[in-house]
């Protein structure tokens, strides 16, 4: 299939370039020298119709210090931390539901149904999955946003050979 044009959004995710660097371009691929760079944020209100929700507004103010604090996220990563808060609060209250009710309750016709706060709940903890690595909210993505290089006077033991 040579000569083909790459289709856009199949295949691996591209590696960012700032993490090529750091790794040292071990595919020795070309770097994008016109990759946009955002300014990172030092600080932003949770938005006002996420401020009214108790569960999304008390993780917005525990994620935005370490997400600022770290460099991690700029303007046009708000909507992902946004949707990431409104997910939690929504598995929050799928959780507390199925906490008081059961994950089984009665039908409309009289029998046992399975609790739809079980479908939120897994729906919601799938959308903080997925936003939640684009922040690098878990130890695997935040791995990969620090970078795989090599640490400062960290030495190749095999240079020699």
């Amino acid at each position: 299939m040579a000569g083909k044009a790459a289709v856009p959004g199949r295949g691996r995710r591209a590696k960012p370039t700032a993490r090529k660097l750091l790794a040292g371009n071990p595919g020795k691929r070309a770097i994008n020298q016109l990759e946009p760079t955002f300014t990172p944020l030092m600080n932003v209100d949770c938005p006002d119709w996420l401020a009214g929700d108790e569960y999304a507004a008390t993780l917005w103010d525990m994620l935005i210090g370490e997400l600022c604090g770290a460099q991690v996220l700029c303007i046009t990563d708000l909507h992902n931390l946004e949707a990431f808060c409104a997910a939690y609060s929504r598995w929050r209250k799928a959780e507390i539901e199925m906490a008081t009710h059961g994950l089984v309750v009665e039908g409309a016709t009289g029998g046992p149904i399975k609790n739809p706060a079980c479908t939120v709940a897994n729906e919601s903890l799938r959308q903080m999955t997925s936003y939640g690595a684009l922040l690098g909210l878990d130890p695997s993505s935040r791995s990969r946003l620090i970078g795989g290089g090599k640490k400062k006077g960290e030495a190749n033991p095999f240079a020699d050979f």
